[in-house]
Formats: C-alpha cells, structure tokens, sequence
C-alpha cells in the first residue's frame, strides 16, 4: 500500500514521520518525488498542487489534513470519482468546543461592555442575564455543529440549530433550509457560524439577514471567512445593531495588516486558531480509516465522507 502526503505546508515531513509510524509496512512518499503514479492508493492532502490528484490513476481515497475541504476542492481538475474524508478528530472537535463555548460565556456575561466602560474607567453595574435566559445560535449543525450544540444545551443555554436540512438534536431548537432560517434568527441572541464554505453560504451573513437578528446580538465566526459579507458585519456593528463579534476566520489569511477588522472596537480577532488539526492525533484518524479500507470496510462506516453535490 503507498500513500501519497501532499501537503504544502512546513510541518509535511512531520506528517510524513507521524503516517509512517502509524501505518508500518506502508510506502508513504512526499510530493512531489510520486514516484509510481501507478502504486499511489491513498493521497492525504493540504493544498495539493492544482491537478495533481487527477494524475493517479489507482487512488481509492483522499484524506483531507483539515475539517474543511476548499483547500483541496479548489481543484478545477478534482477527480471526484474518488471519495474525499475530511479530517474527522477528537483535537478537532475538543478545540472548537472550547473556542466557541469560551467565547460564548464572554458574549453572554457582556465582557465587551465591561471592558468598553473599563476603558472610561466608569463604574456601571449591569447585571447579565441567567444561561436559561440566553439564546445561542448555531449556523452548521453537522458534526462539530451538533456536538457544541449538545454541550451549549447541557450547560443550560437556550440553543438554536440551522442547517440546510431538518436535523434532530436532542434540547435543541433545529430550524432549516431558507423558510427557517427567519425564524431562527430572529430569536438567536448570540449567533454561531460554523457552516462549511460553499456556494450557497457565501455571504450568508449580510445585511439582510444581520437585520433579522435582535437588536443588541453578537456573533461568533469559527466556521469559514466566505460566511460573512464584511462591509455588512461592520456596519451593523457601527449602527450599534450587533454589539460586538469574534472572528477566526476570514477571506483573506493572514488578515491583511491594513484591514480594518484589527482596529474595530467591537471586533475580537484569533489567527484562525478555534480547531487546529494536532498531528498526533488527526494522523492516527487518517491511519484508521486506511486500515479499515484496507481490511474490506466500507465508506459508509466513515464519517467525514464528503457528498460530492452538497460540497461538504
């Protein structure tokens, strides 16, 4: 069995040593020394160079190194006849849990207004509301999305789930598809991205649907930067529509120095750090699933499996 890693990042021949650790008895080459195109199997990818993958011709699999996949469907060459699986990880999952549930308390006890009124050095007591009092919003509810959903919901939060299909979450609100969403964001208070990038989300956030949200809402981007029309976000923000809002991700990355996102007041910015994907863990994820190709298992007992029509 040989598997390809192409990766385009500085840390490849670390993935390189984690792989071949993983799965001993395995050729694992780093593009672009291919090699046999013909032995290739299993390619793991990040940012592969543009029609490289249609160049193997006996690929059964491709392992995407990160929960999104635009950084390997930006292919226009994609052999889509060959399955793709996003990264699937505990890391993963544990790291956005964290970044949204941590940024999620701070919206709901009004940090940004005790560290605006700080600033003033004025003493204003302004009392949050109760968790059962506040609702939170979750744009996204696949697998990341329901399992913060579920987390949000146990720590007593009000939560609300939109997807593009009906879903069920159990002491979740789930609401879908365009005749829901209205509803959904009229009574989300703190509103959660974690939709994936495609051509239906792109600018999901805009000013229609800002303008749906109550008046005095935050927002939270941990999902894809194409989720958010900026000029939109920062002039609700400046209408004093939304109160504030943490960003993690963005259309351009890194954020430019000039943008200006850095210097809003109400703007909290992270370097795209809600789940990085930890290579001692994703690269015993990517081993399982060739192990268990390997011994005869299906795709369909995979999760991560990418629709291929839907793009996620």
């Amino acid at each position: 069995m040989t598997i390809l890693l192409m990766d385009a990042l500085p840390h490849r021949d670390a993935w390189a040593e984690a792989l071949r650790e993983k799965l001993p008895g395995h050729e694992v080459r780093v593009w672009p020394d291919v090699g046999n195109a013909d032995e290739i199997e299993h390619a793991v990818a990040c940012f592969p160079e543009l029609g490289e993958l249609a160049k193997l011709p006996n690929l059964k699999a491709m392992h995407s190194l990160w929960a999104g996949i635009d950084h390997v469907t930006r292919d226009p060459d994609m052999p889509w006849s060959v399955p793709l699986i996003r990264m699937v990880d505990h890391s993963l999952t544990q790291g956005m849990l964290d970044y949204v549930t941590g940024h999620v308390y701070r919206f709901h006890l009004t940090m940004p207004a005790f560290e605006a009124l700080q600033a003033q050095a004025e003493w204003h007591q302004q009392v949050p509301p109760l968790v059962e009092e506040r609702s939170v919003g979750i744009m996204g509810i696949g697998v990341l999305g329901s399992v913060i959903a579920k987390q949000l919901a146990g720590l007593g939060f009000q939560v609300r789930g939109w997807a593009r299909t009906q879903k069920t979450i159990d002491g979740v609100d789930c609401f879908a598809g365009d005749a829901g969403l209205t509803d959904f964001l009229a009574g989300t208070e703190i509103l959660v991205l974690l939709l994936p990038n495609t051509p239906e989300t792109a600018d999901i956030v805009n000013d229609e649907t800002l303008a749906k949200l109550p008046a005095g809402a935050t927002l939270i981007n941990a999902g894809r930067g194409t989720l958010i029309d900026e000029g939109a976000l920062i002039q609700s923000l400046d209408s004093g529509h939304l109160t504030a809002a943490t960003l993690d991700v963005f259309k351009t990355e890194p954020l430019p120095k000039d943008h200006p996102f850095w210097a809003h007041p109400k703007i909290s910015v992270t370097p795209h750090v809600a789940a990085e994907t930890r290579i001692s863990t994703a690269s015993e994820s990517i081993a399982r699933n060739i192990r268990h190709l390997e011994s005869g298992g299906s795709f369909d007992e995979i999760d991560g499996v990418v629709d291929a029509k839907a793009g996620y």
